[in-house]
């Protein structure tokens, strides 16, 4: 796959110090989490919030990892927008919360911290569980938010739903393919696509695709969620790093060209100076590039008040 030249990327410049901009140069397009968290895990407080109320492992499903943590306003008084983050790992690693919880709290409490309930789940993984039981546990998810816990009425809002990476593939292709709402509807206002592989016919052949995606390459094309998306009616914000290796370049690229010849022209972001892992790990931090984006997407595409 070669990317369309007449694709040009919306570029959003990193707003990073110096010494981390540096480091991440020095690493290159790589997925590295270890040395990123290390590097950002500083930028981010490690005070306790006293300004959001957190509910960990909320069951959604039956599997153990059928788990959310929501990030609540503590001051919210009535039903607010929902940010549902679906995390990355290959298809086969990831976890909502890693180590100390720095990543990925970051993104529940940006969430809380700019007038949403920030949903952050965990969902059931690669080889044991391959397709389509990411989108199921999505679809599951979002149903158990949509029905209020018991005690907590503040999820029923609007819901855009965001995922990173491997999540941001099974974010695509919930969307896109109606098999997995056609009883409730999609149930979201719009999503986030960041990083993501969305066409397992033209992403690079390697074992995480092939666990989730699995052996029988000739099922790939019914697992595209390209056709899907570009026939939907959810607003989708792509984006990716510059430093982001080149399968994931050329899949926004595809996933942007695709929608233009249909009419349907959606940016590709490029977000200069962030890696894989940066541009995620960035937000809640002093780098606002990625999220004053999102938070205009979302005012924008899903009508939210924010």
């Amino acid at each position: 796959m070669t990317i369309d030249p007449t694709l040009d990327p919306v570029r959003i410049s990193a707003q990073l110090p110096a010494a981390v901009q540096t480091a991440l140069q020095s690493m290159g397009r790589v997925v590295a989490p270890q040395p990123s968290e290390a590097l950002f895990a500083p930028l981010h407080s490690k005070a306790m919030p006293q300004d959001v109320r957190i509910e960990r492992d909320v069951p959604y499903g039956p599997n153990a990892r059928n788990r959310l943590d929501i990030f609540t306003p503590a001051n919210a008084t009535e039903p607010l927008p929902v940010l549902l983050f679906v995390h990355g790992g290959a298809f086969m690693r990831g976890d909502r919360r890693i180590g100390d919880g720095t990543f990925h709290d970051n993104i529940g409490l940006w969430a809380a911290r700019n007038g949403m309930v920030g949903v952050n789940m965990s969902y059931r993984l690669a080889p044991e569980h391959g397709w389509p039981c990411a989108q199921r546990d999505i679809q599951s998810a979002i149903q158990h938010l949509r029905t209020a816990p018991a005690g907590n009425k503040l999820p029923n809002g609007p819901m855009v739903l965001m995922g990173h990476s491997a999540g941001a593939a099974h974010v695509a292709q919930y969307v896109a393919m109606p098999e997995f709402h056609q009883s409730v509807g999609v149930g979201v206002r719009a999503a986030v696509v960041l990083s993501g592989l969305f066409d397992p016919v033209t992403a690079e052949d390697n074992p995480p695709l092939k666990a989730y995606f699995g052996a029988d390459r000739a099922r790939y094309p019914e697992r595209n969620a390209v056709p899907g998306l570009v026939t939907s009616a959810v607003p989708l914000w792509i984006g990716y790093a510059e430093l982001d290796p080149p399968d994931f370049v050329e899949q926004a690229h595809q996933l942007g060209t695709a929608l233009q010849r249909a009419g349907k022209p959606t940016p590709v972001h490029r977000l200069d100076g962030h890696s894989h892992m940066s541009e995620l790990y960035a937000i809640g931090t002093a780098d606002t590039s990625l999220s004053e984006a999102l938070i205009r997407f979302m005012r924008k595409a899903a009508s939210l008040s924010l």
